[in-house]
């Protein structure tokens, strides 16, 4: 099953400083560990504010959140989900039920 996750960094509490080059390399480590065991399929950062917008590939919303906990950012206290949206197939590729 797919979700769409929607996850904004809350810049109000920790200043641009804290958002460090080591800790955004890590960061980019455990996406791609991420990506590689099939859990995150894409990620794209937010252009409306500092955040991201996550397609994950999970058997059940807790699995993805607890992948969406294992990143770094996340396990700071500095990224919060602000919506998990489950997905199903659209029926216009397909037959209707």
């Amino acid at each position: 099953m797919q979700f769409l996750s929607l996850s904004r960094r809350r810049i109000e509490a920790f200043p641009p400083e804290a958002f460090t080059l080591e800790l955004m390399a890590r960061e980019t480590q455990r996406v791609k560990e991420l990506y590689a065991a099939g859990i995150l399929r894409q990620v794209w950062k937010r252009g409306d504010m500092p955040g991201a917008a996550i397609l994950w590939e999970a058997a059940s919303e807790g699995e993805v959140r607890a992948a969406f906990g294992s990143l770094p950012i996340a396990e700071a206290g500095m990224l919060e989900i602000i919506a998990i949206v489950p997905l199903e197939p659209y029926p216009g590729f397909g037959s209707v039920r």
